[in-house]
């Protein structure tokens, strides 16, 4: 690894003297229940980051939307200079069940190293580390190299609905060279991850019905339609024993790999055995190039559930009168959640025209390249940053909303995760290590500085 600068040192022993500081800084945002789900402490998360961003020195205004309000802060050195936009978010998910958590859920608690607390993953910490890195920066050299503007929003927990008309009604405002997220975990063998885009989703719902109530299914048996039949049958049209889908045009405009993408792909790192371990699924027998390739660049049809008839404990012999199927397809560039959800619509009109299909909603895929310089340069900031080669991938399997920034904005967009592995975000006892808050504050400072060394 390179040797750091006077500067890199001086900005990350900074960061160490207050370490103690910064934590009860992030423990004040911790704090507060900003719950978008159910509209809770949105206001105070927004105006303690207010706060927390004029005494760093970033100009701050808080913008109202159809929902959540925005959070928007620069700091312009020259208009001319390159301009680095940090997205991020407030919200939070519920805590729920609260019942499974070792210690209050909004009472930030550390054990072993980890801070303890909903949101301090996802995505306070991180967002944090981003502001703090800011603070640490300027106190210890000076002067930011570049300008640097900031976007947090409070409804990437409720799948961001007023984020592209935001981004679309204030382009200028926003404009760029780069963004920047911080959002997620580092990969699964622990090295820091560079992320060049995400997944997109669509999320359908069909119902099927039959007789207007559950009947006897023997006194009924072969007489009255079972809706879980329908609902199967048609699954069969939609999909090969293979895995292909089946519908008309689902494959159409997906973006062909490219020979880097294939690079990088056989660059990362992959043990079987983790991996079986961490799915819970024994029988996992993939190489690395078909597991990288399934997870980051080809879409998916799952099955997220199925409901229909009886679920108890024993048996109860009926014919139900409705069945449920929920899916979320995951969508590769340039796939598009309208185009796929009216490809679904087609076939499902043409081969059960009876079963009631909806749209519970999507989010388009993104995708930036990895011929770019500046990727190159986030990914030596990384590895300067954490002491370590990061993995750099192509996707993500999961969706953000990066798409705003590629599609939208017309910006690249790079996502680097600074949460631990196991962050269980989302879940009850989400943690985030005290190791990488600190870290996550040194790689922002490393990407300053790299990317104010560059000439474009």
């Amino acid at each position: 690894m390179p040797e750091l600068s006077d500067a890199l040192k001086s900005i990350e022993g900074l960061i160490d003297e207050r370490k103690e500081e910064y934590l009860e800084t992030l423990y004040s945002l911790l704090r507060i229940e900003s719950v978008s789900a159910e509209n809770r402490g949105i206001d105070e998360a927004c105006n303690t980051l207010k706060e927390l961003m004029e005494n760093i020195g970033i100009e701050t205004t808080i913008m109202p939307s159809a929902g959540n309000p925005f959070i928007y802060g620069e700091i312009i050195r020259d208009p001319s200079a390159f301009t680095l936009l940090i997205y991020g978010h407030y919200d939070v998910q519920p805590a729920d069940p609260v019942e499974e958590w070792l210690s209050p859920p909004f009472e930030p608690t550390v054990r072993d190293g980890k801070i303890y607390c909903r949101g301090v993953g996802d995505n306070k910490g991180q967002l944090m580390a981003q502001l703090l890195a800011i603070k640490s920066y300027q106190d210890a050299i000076g002067e930011l190299p570049i300008n640097i503007k900031f976007l947090f929003e409070g409804e990437e927990e409720v799948s961001s609905p007023n984020l592209s008309a935001f981004v679309a009604e204030n382009k200028d405002l926003l404009k760029a060279n780069l963004v920047y997220t911080s959002d997620g975990p580092k990969h699964d063998s622990g090295a820091p991850l560079v992320l060049l885009g995400v997944r997109g989703i669509t999320y359908i719902e069909m119902m099927a019905k039959g007789a207007d109530w559950d009947n006897h299914s023997g006194n009924k048996g072969n007489i009255v339609p079972n809706p879980a039949w329908n609902l199967i049958d048609l699954l069969n049209t939609m999909r090969d024993s293979e895995g292909r889908i089946l519908i008309e045009g689902f494959y159409d405009g997906i973006r062909p790999i490219t020979e880097k993408e294939e690079a990088l792909i056989r660059s990362l790192p992959f043990d079987r055995k983790n991996i079986a371990e961490q799915v819970g699924y024994a029988d996992f027998n993939m190489e690395k190039e078909e597991y990288y390739r399934k997870l980051t660049l080809e879409p998916t049809f799952n099955i997220a559930g199925f409901t229909s008839g009886y679920g108890g404990e024993g048996s109860k012999t009926i014919i139900p009168s409705t069945a449920v199927l929920k899916m979320d397809i995951r969508l590769v560039v340039d796939q598009d959640p309208d185009d796929i959800f009216r490809k679904i619509e087609a076939h499902v009109k043409k081969h059960a025209p009876d079963i009631e299909l909806k749209n519970l909603g999507g989010m388009k895929p993104s995708r930036t390249s990895a011929d770019l310089e500046i990727v190159d340069v986030i990914k030596t900031a990384v590895r300067t940053a954490f002491r370590q080669e990061p993995v750099m991938q192509p996707s993500m399997g999961g969706s953000l909303p990066d798409y705003v920034w590629t599609d939208v904005l017309k910006t690249p967009s790079v996502i680097v995760p600074y949460a631990n592995f196991d962050e269980a975000n989302h879940s009850p006892n989400e943690k985030m290590g005290i190791a990488d808050f600190t870290d996550g504050i040194k790689c922002t400072c490393h990407v300053i500085e790299a990317i104010g060394k560059m000439t474009f």
